[in-house]
């Protein structure tokens, strides 16, 4: 058959062979985030699916392969070969819906039946697409179909790896790297790389590692070369042992990672003189993150916490949200209607926004009555803080007030001008709020001169219990922080969830929320300098940073608060 000849069914269908990377989706191209917010349909491994579906666009299609760990020719590779089984194609809507693929031979003729009738299809491989072993089989297999397909490559495992352990391949002597998978490599690949003195990446299992650096010996290698082992790489789960081609299978084995049930995981190895353990001392970013690994749980919804929890990957942790409170429209909605009104015909001066739920309400009442931010036209407008400031610019409506002190009812009081019937034409504030808002904000604005009118514009009511799961982490120590933003989430999380275990660390944003937390029986750790919710993650990332370094300085390993004894008790934080 011709490549310009589409066989029926296949017009217009097209493949993405696409490098999913190590294992970070933030390691993924520009590219490769464009090509999956365009596809119909994902065909990758369930780990690759994982790196790359958070970029695929509501409603597409994923067809699993099943097939085992994949990776690159300098990592591990996947067999998407025969016995791979009817592979499952489901919708990701939120949906169960999944209806099983017609039995294919192999995942090139996978491919072909996913881009049938002219679908986009992504076919994600972990690492690099040119580096894998399959790959290029279903490129030609496209080819010979007349399916037309692009390469978008991907971070390789064996440059991404060492990267992220701080190991670096090549110095200003310019080694010579060599890239060797262990599980394919014969006798004469060894040979030739034990008589190099450069840099050996050695892609193979966790299990396997002794034998590969026995191989390297056998090849002539020195055993006390340094050899570094990660496993895990570019995720929160990375971790890297330090050791020499003589005495790595004894490393693991006190640190009591063989035997394993997970042995036969991908790992990457780094053997030569200057990987030497020195240098990954001073170049370990990765893993030297003050929250490295940790599980924090955020008790607020996804859309709430999405800028904190973005704070919270950066230092390396793994944050978890559990929405405790859910809003629901006000039991008289009479009152929020004539308040709208009032807006749009001149009855306010002001309008004072406390939350981003607030400018919520009042953007979907707009939209109920067919208006947009131009009612705002002649209205002064204040925000309480810098996330219900951001809420209200997405709205098109830059605020006119927000505090320049403490994010909060009492900082914009402070910044709030008295009223002046010389300079204010009206002296009413609409001030639309929570059924459970306290009255700082009205009592201060009273006695500043100003009219009221105090409206609910949504009702808080306590969440539904989290998944039985998350309960008993969050009871058993399984998670490694909490970080509370208000007292209602602590009284909110210990009534849907239970109390958070005594090795948990306890973060509070303020003073009233930590004596709330300690009423309800909480050892508080940490609390912000100031009432911000970023400044409350800064403030656990410096605890986690001297947790660490304690644990250095004292010669221990650094671990996690839930890897401690269960029971073992907590001494109370000086911050």
């Amino acid at each position: 058959m011709s490549p310009t000849t589409l066989p029926a069914g296949l017009e217009h269908g097209h493949v993405t062979f696409l490098g999913a990377g190590p294992g970070d989706p933030g390691l993924l191209t520009l590219r490769a985030v464009e090509a999956l917010a365009n596809a119909d349909v994902l065909v990758a491994e369930h780990e690759v699916l994982d790196v790359v579906r958070v970029h695929a666009r509501h409603g597409v299609a994923e067809v699993h392969t099943d097939t085992g760990p994949s990776g690159d020719s300098a990592g591990s590779s996947s067999n998407p070969g025969p016995g791979t089984g009817a592979p499952q194609l489901t919708v990701v809507d939120g949906a169960s819906t999944t209806a099983a693929l017609p039995a294919v031979r192999d995942a090139a003729h996978l491919v072909m039946e996913a881009a049938r009738g002219g679908r986009r299809v992504v076919r994600a491989v972990s690492g690099d697409p040119g580096l894998d072993t399959y790959a290029a089989e279903e490129m030609l297999a496209c080819a010979a179909a007349g399916v037309p397909f692009e390469v978008v490559p991907g971070v390789a495992a064996a440059v991404g790896v060492p990267a992220y352990a701080g190991v670096p391949l090549r110095d200003a002597q310019g080694a010579d790297v060599r890239f060797v998978d262990a599980r394919t490599a014969s006798d004469r690949c060894w040979t030739e790389v034990g008589a190099s003195d450069g840099t050996v990446v050695v892609s193979t299992t966790l299990d396997a590692v002794g034998a590969a650096a026995g191989e390297l010996v056998s090849a002539g290698r020195k055993p006390d070369t340094p050899m570094t082992v990660t496993v895990a790489g570019t995720t929160t789960r990375q971790r890297t042992w330090t050791a020499t081609l003589g005495t790595i299978a004894q490393t693991l084995k006190q640190a009591k990672v063989l035997p394993s049930p997970e042995g036969g995981r991908p790992v990457i190895a780094v053997v030569g003189e200057r990987s030497a353990a020195a240098q990954r001392d001073q170049l370990s970013w990765f893993e030297s993150k003050p929250l490295f690994g940790w599980r924090v749980l955020v008790p607020r919804t996804k859309e709430q916490a999405a800028s904190l929890s973005d704070q919270l990957r950066s230092y390396g942790a793994v944050p978890h949200e559990v929405p405790t409170i859910a809003v629901e429209p006000p039991r008289t909605p009479q009152q929020m209607e004539r308040a709208v009104k009032g807006l749009v015909t001149g009855r306010y001066e002001w309008i004072a926004f406390t939350s981003v739920n607030a400018v919520k309400a009042v953007r979907e009442k707009f939209e109920e009555y067919g208006l947009d931010a131009r009612a705002f036209a002649g209205i002064k407008v204040a925000a309480v803080g810098e996330q219900t400031a951001k809420a209200l610019i997405a709205f098109g409506v830059k605020p006119d007030l927000v505090p320049s002190g403490e994010q909060s009812a009492a900082g914009l009081l402070e910044d709030w001008p008295p009223y002046d019937p010389v300079f204010d034409p009206i002296d009413r504030v609409f001030l639309p709020r929570a059924d459970i808002a306290t009255e700082t904000l009205v009592a201060g604005l009273i006695e500043l001169g100003w009219e009221v009118d105090d409206v609910t514009a949504y009702r808080t009511v306590r969440a539904s219990p989290p998944p039985a799961e998350t309960r008993e982490a969050i009871k058993g120590g399984g998670f490694d922080a909490v970080l509370f933003t208000s007292s209602s989430t602590v009284r909110n999380l210990v009534g849907i969830a239970g109390k958070p275990h005594n090795v948990t660390v306890i973060a509070c944003i303020g003073p009233a929320t930590a004596k709330t937390a300690e009423e309800h029986g909480l050892r508080v750790d940490v609390m912000a300098p100031e009432p911000s919710v970023h400044k409350l993650a800064e403030a656990l990332a410096e605890f986690g940073m001297r947790r660490r370094a304690a644990a250095v300085e004292a010669g221990d390993p650094v671990t996690r608060p839930s890897e401690r004894r269960p029971g073992a008790r907590r001494r109370r934080s000086t911050t």
